[in-house]
């Protein structure tokens, strides 16, 4: 059991039937009236935020929440499988839990698997990605303005924006928390 007074950023708790995750809280103690704990959480299992106060006496029991690191082998139709390393058994998974951010993983990277009570809600991908650039514009000799950008297609099929130097057949380091361009692998 844990009460809401010590709330603490990536905390999970069941509420109401629900796991919910802490994303910001704030104990307030006004100057006329009982302390309260302002708390903006997250439902883990439908993504839905949600702001609310407690009394930081009530409790709530934790909630546990699974993280297997698994390896993405392979996707068919709607289910995208992933392995696990040790016992070599495949978890399928819905493409509709999967992250926006999973445009950028392909086979044979390890990702993270979250579940709650065995049942899988969601994949971490990892924060950092090295990809082929597969399509883009040929850049410009003597564009040297800072800052300019122009699309690039990787070999997940995913598209970002890259510095103009960038070519064809160049590997890069992108950060899928963002989905931004960090730097080019050597």
């Amino acid at each position: 059991m844990v009460q809401a007074g010590e709330f603490r950023n990536g905390l999970t708790f069941e509420m109401d039937g629900q796991v919910m995750q802490v994303i910001e809280f704030q104990h307030v103690k006004p100057g006329k009236g009982a302390a309260f704990v302002r708390t903006k959480m997250r439902n883990v299992i439908s993504g839905a935020v949600i702001e609310t106060t407690f009394n930081p006496t009530a409790k709530f029991a934790t909630a546990t929440i699974d993280r297997r690191e698994m390896q993405f082998s392979y996707s068919d139709g709607n289910l995208y499988y992933f392995m696990d390393m040790e016992s070599f058994e495949m978890t399928p998974v819905d493409a509709a839990k999967l992250p926006d951010s999973f445009k950028f993983v392909k086979e044979e990277m390890m990702c993270k698997l979250l579940s709650y009570k065995g049942s899988v809600f969601s994949v971490e991908p990892p924060m950092f990605v090295e990809l082929k650039v597969t399509k883009t514009e040929p850049g410009v000799k003597g564009n040297t303005a800072t800052n300019v950008t122009k699309p690039a297609t990787v070999e997940t099929g995913a598209e970002i924006k890259v510095p103009m130097f960038i070519d064809e057949g160049e590997v890069i380091r992108i950060d899928t928390r963002t989905g931004e361009y960090l730097e080019r692998v050597k």
